[in-house]
């Protein structure tokens, strides 16, 4: 069977470092790919947004299924386009994506479904939202409706720094109550009817050690996220992801693909901190590692509305864990060009190394985007897999990039507590 991935970040390199492996896969084609991802799939020039060419192209190669990796192309409709063609598509479409598309309505949902989830206003504009703010006290969190690659989101600890907020964004806001507790990220698959978990990490939004500075796309990740322990798991699945999938299947507007609940793990339990509905980038990079069956195989079940047919998905006991390198600048605006080196190296050191922001300039790969490389290792606990990866880190020549040096600095502590190392 032919594979087209859409997609061109670290996310997409480790999808198609999986799908590479699947015994039904003939040809896998990546638009537009990256460096990296040309090892696993044939780089192809087709553009996401015009959605007559992806369909064009996908007859004239046979393409028995699309996988749709990021989530402006799911928001745009691409996937109801190539449904309506008969073309298999692993994405949900335009009106199950808002889940991630628009928070507010992901909120409004929670509401009238009973799912937990903190307490909020919705605010048009920056004035709406100011004559809001009184009744949330402090911390505050202020979110963009709409995508915001992973950065849109502010706590505000003072009432200045919530007003700047406010006046600062650009279009409709959610306000809401902060929550106190541990994050963790929950991926499940489903066909729209079926649920099936798939996976714990957790992520690292803040550029700096110790959770400081600004929030990114990502920092780093590990999985799994043991601190989402199987009760709270079967917790999250009963009370969140299973509702979410039964709301959007009774509304008419079933979502097929994966659906990532960021979670907050409080006092009372899980609760919903907000929906994606593609892959996490850089927890992609962990759960791939960790998946022990054919990747393809279960998309493909998705997106034929047959994954109660499929054995539950299987994933290695051993914890993975990934660093993200990134460009001088980000998460503001990176300084791109730096040419980067010794990407053999770190991958013979045990690791895995997925591009993102990378091109080629000549021979030569250099950085292209904010977060450039995600290197991943693994091991029988957070501590080994840790120290494997930054092994691999220090092996690449990278100037013109930083990383933080404490991804998966929670687990390890409560591993050091526990004496196991």
């Amino acid at each position: 069977m032919n594979v087209l991935l859409i997609g061109s970040g670290g996310r997409e390199h480790a999808l198609a470092w999986k799908l590479a492996q699947s015994e039904r896969l003939g040809k896998l084609y990546a638009a537009p790919g990256n460096p990296g991802m040309a090892r696993h799939a044939e780089l192809v020039k087709l553009d996401a947004t015009d959605h007559r060419a992806v369909i064009d192209f996908c007859r004239q190669r046979d393409i028995g299924l699309v996988v749709i990796g990021p989530e402006a192309p799911l928001v745009a409709g691409l996937a109801d386009d190539l449904r309506e063609a008969d073309i298999p598509v692993f994405g949900p479409g335009k009106a199950a994506a808002q889940l991630e598309g628009s928070k507010g309505f992901t909120k409004d949902l929670c509401t009238r479904a009973g799912i937990p989830t903190a307490g909020y206003v919705r605010a048009n504009d920056a004035e709406e939202a100011l004559a809001k703010l009184e009744p949330f006290g402090l911390p505050v969190v202020i979110k963009a409706d709409g995508l915001a690659a992973g950065k849109g989101v502010v706590i505000a600890l003072t009432h200045a720094e919530s007003e700047e907020a406010v006046r600062g964004a650009d279009g409709p806001l959610v306000i809401e109550e902060f929550l106190e507790g541990e994050e963790a990220s929950l991926f499940a698959l489903t066909d729209g009817t079926t649920v099936v978990p798939f996976g714990s990490a957790q992520d690292h939004k803040r550029v700096g050690d110790g959770d400081t500075g600004p929030n990114t796309g990502g920092m780093g990740a590990y999985s799994p996220a043991r601190v989402l322990t199987p009760e709270l798991e079967r917790a999250a699945l009963r009370d969140i992801i299973e509702p979410t999938v039964r709301a959007m299947a009774e509304a008419g507007t079933p979502f097929v693909g994966v659906l990532y609940a960021g979670l907050m793990l409080t006092r009372q339990g899980p609760k919903l901190i907000e929906y994606n509905a593609r892959f996490g980038d850089p927890e992609c990079q962990v759960l791939m590692p960790r998946f022990e069956g054919d990747l393809l195989e279960l998309m493909l079940a998705c997106a034929e509305g047959r994954l109660a047919d499929l054995p539950a998905p299987r994933f290695s006991a051993r914890t993975a864990l990934t660093v993200v390198l990134a460009a001088k600048g980000y998460p503001g605006k990176p300084d791109t060009g730096a040419p980067i080196q010794g990407i053999d190296a770190a991958e013979a050191a045990g690791a895995l190394v997925f591009q993102a922001g990378t091109r080629l300039v000549g021979d030569e790969l250099v950085a292209a985007g904010g977060r450039v490389l995600a290197v991943t290792a693994e091991g029988p606990t957070v501590r080994w897999a840790q120290r494997a990866a930054y092994t691999a880190v220090d092996r690449i020549s990278f100037a013109g990039g930083f990383c933080r040096r404490d991804i998966g600095w929670r687990e390890v502590a409560r591993e050091d507590q526990s004496g196991s190392r």
